[in-house]
């Protein structure tokens, strides 16, 4: 089985509701605007990351638009100075590769650890869409769904910190 299919199997398990697209890979942001439109979601941006000695993960969950500083995100989550994780340390704690980090792999036991920062602006959404681990496939679910039912399901407290959009800074 899949890691998509051990996703789906999931959210079929807790009964969350959920639309399924399937597509060409989807490696950036504006790969996934189309696919926005179809799902009527948006598409996270999901950042993997480390702190500078590697023992610690966290998964950053932002806007497309928000404007990521890790030295930003470091001071608000009370950690040492966060980096982008090696490709290596993604597939072994979510079961995905670069491209297609996603809150769906906290389903995984190796997972366990895996500290989970959310730009607070995403809890405002009606739907949020994510990767099932596979970048050639897009589910949406309502927003309240995955923080109100996904996340305690997984046994994950998300760390709320405040990103910037890009236009709020010009």
């Amino acid at each position: 089985m899949s890691a998509a299919d051990e996703v789906f199997a999931f959210l079929d398990g807790l009964g969350i509701a959920y639309r399924r697209a399937e597509h060409p890979a989807a490696h950036t942001m504006a790969d996934c605007a189309a696919v926005d439109a179809m799902l009527g979601a948006l598409t996270v941006k999901n950042i993997f990351l480390t702190t500078k000695n590697g023992k610690r993960h966290y998964l950053c969950l932002t806007r497309p638009d928000a404007r990521f500083r890790t030295a930003d995100i470091s001071k608000q989550v009370g950690s040492s100075r966060l980096s982008f994780a090696p490709e290596a340390a993604l597939y072994a704690a979510l079961r995905c590769h670069g491209g297609s980090a996603s809150p769906m792999g906290l389903i995984f036991p190796e997972a366990a650890g895996v500290g989970l920062i959310v730009d607070g602006a995403l809890r405002g959404e009606p739907a949020l869409a994510f990767h099932p681990c596979d970048n050639t496939m897009t589910l949406a679910m309502a927003g309240e769904d995955f923080f109100e039912r996904f996340l305690p399901a997984v046994g994950v407290q998300a760390v709320d910190v405040a990103i910037h959009d890009f236009l709020s800074e010009a």
